[in-house]
């Protein structure tokens, strides 16, 4: 397929998620099963624009004055893959499956217009009611950090000590671009792909195959990284999904002490047993409802809480989960956390901390959490954390936003998923 082709079956796709409101992953996958002509590169290049364009949805809308599909499309490729609107014109021409050409009104309308001039919301590419918690979480700053959140994302590995090096991954992906992230030691990082490229699929590799890393957002990693953990230490993962903190914990924990890896939903725990397995993790301990539980209750050195959330961290990853994010579901998460943050203080044991992750950077499921359960529970107390980034990274404070109540990551300073990490300790 050339590009017009598959443009026009982007723009198909974007109407399908458009009229039936489902997650874009689901519409790709329909589409490709429905289109077997279609090749795997066809497909790659389809998802680009698709992703694209959801991620560059407000911003392309204004640009066209238009949000309809081919609006979005379009502007995906001028946005996004650095296209002018005749470049686009000259790729379709002779294309029989491409959509139209652009006309000489969208051609008109476009030229007329610099994102640089459209309303704040516009370039941050955000819902409207999204802009006063932007600009609480980042201040002055809230625009150039959501359209940070709106580019592409690079492919992060997290290196195995267990069974490997960072050296030993680097030369084994060396072909696919892979380099050293800036932090932490554990981390390389295959940049974000322009235009119409595509990652490698290192999970096809070797390297994968024998356990040597993961794929994790160096934010992910930085969080579990300053968790602290030692060795020898008890530790609940309280909310440990498919696992991959839970192997950090475990790799830095160098197979010593133990691990408890506890999901509220228990198929959500499903895929670690086979990852567990590949790293070669031994000291972790799959937990599913209360009676697994309860005897754990006093016993913990740490509780690990990767709070369900709204997730608006992982925009760059999941653009859809943006457009289709309401108030109430916040509202929602925001009853999960705080009753989560109340529920797990039974298992630590005097001394014992709490480390509470979000991939959000909404203030109401980070500082505002934090702030209320101490209030709620004066025997907790915040641990700093500038000290714990000093103490796990170094130097670099500026990369980070510290506050009271914790620290927030973002792509615009630490080139990361937004996430928020705060640790709390019980006094002795």
């Amino acid at each position: 397929m050339r590009l017009g082709g598959r443009l026009a079956a982007a723009i198909e796709v974007l109407g399908d998620i458009e009229s039936r409101h489902r997650p874009a992953a689901d519409a790709l996958k329909d589409w490709g099963q429905s289109h077997r002509f279609a090749g795997s590169g066809d497909r790659a290049v389809i998802g680009n624009i698709v992703y694209d364009a959801l991620r560059r949805k407000r911003s392309a809308g204004w640009l066209f004055d238009s949000n309809e599909p081919r609006a979005l499309a379009i502007g995906a490729l001028i946005l996004q893959w650095g296209m002018s609107a005749d470049e686009v014109n000259a790729t379709l021409d002779g294309d029989r499956f491409a959509p139209e050409p652009l006309s000489a009104t969208e051609l008109s309308v476009i030229a007329s217009r610099k994102l640089a001039d459209a309303p704040a919301a516009v370039q941050a590419d955000c819902p409207d009611w999204c802009v006063p918690l932007a600009e609480e979480a980042f201040g002055d700053e809230w625009i150039s950090e959501l359209q940070a959140l709106s580019g592409r994302p690079p492919l992060d590995l997290r290196i195995n000590t267990l069974h490997s090096s960072r050296e030993q991954v680097l030369e084994a992906l060396a072909d696919a671009g892979a380099a050293p992230a800036d932090y932490p030691p554990d981390a390389v990082r295959i940049p974000p792909i322009d235009g119409d490229g595509r990652h490698p699929n290192v999970q096809a590799s070797d390297a994968f195959k024998e356990g040597w890393f993961e794929v994790q957002d160096v934010g992910s990693q930085m969080v579990a990284a300053m968790a602290g953990v030692v060795q020898g230490m008890q530790v609940l993962d309280y909310c440990a999904g498919a696992g991959g903190k839970t192997l950090a914990l475990s790799a830095a924990m160098k197979n010593t002490g133990q691990i408890f890896a506890h999901d509220a939903e228990r198929q959500r725990l499903n895929p670690i047993f086979e990852r567990l397995r590949r790293a070669g993790c031994r000291n972790v301990q799959a937990v599913a409802g209360e009676e697994g539980l309860r005897p754990l209750e006093g016993q913990m050195d740490l509780v690990l809480v990767d709070a369900p959330c709204t997730g608006s961290g992982t925009w760059r990853r999941r653009p859809d989960a943006k457009w289709r994010l309401t108030e109430k579901q916040l509202e929602t998460r925001v009853g999960e956390q705080t009753a989560i943050l109340e529920e797990v203080k039974r298992f630590l044991k005097p001394g014992g901390r709490i480390v509470y992750i979000t991939c959000s950077f909404f203030p109401q499921e980070n500082s505002h959490r934090i702030a209320g359960f101490i209030e709620a529970n004066p025997e907790f107390e915040v641990i700093s954390t500038e000290q714990l980034w000093q103490d796990t990274f170094g130097a670099n404070l500026d990369k980070a936003r510290f506050g009271v109540h914790g620290v927030t990551l973002s792509p615009a300073r630490t080139a990361t998923d937004g996430f928020f990490f705060s640790a709390l300790q019980r006094k002795a």
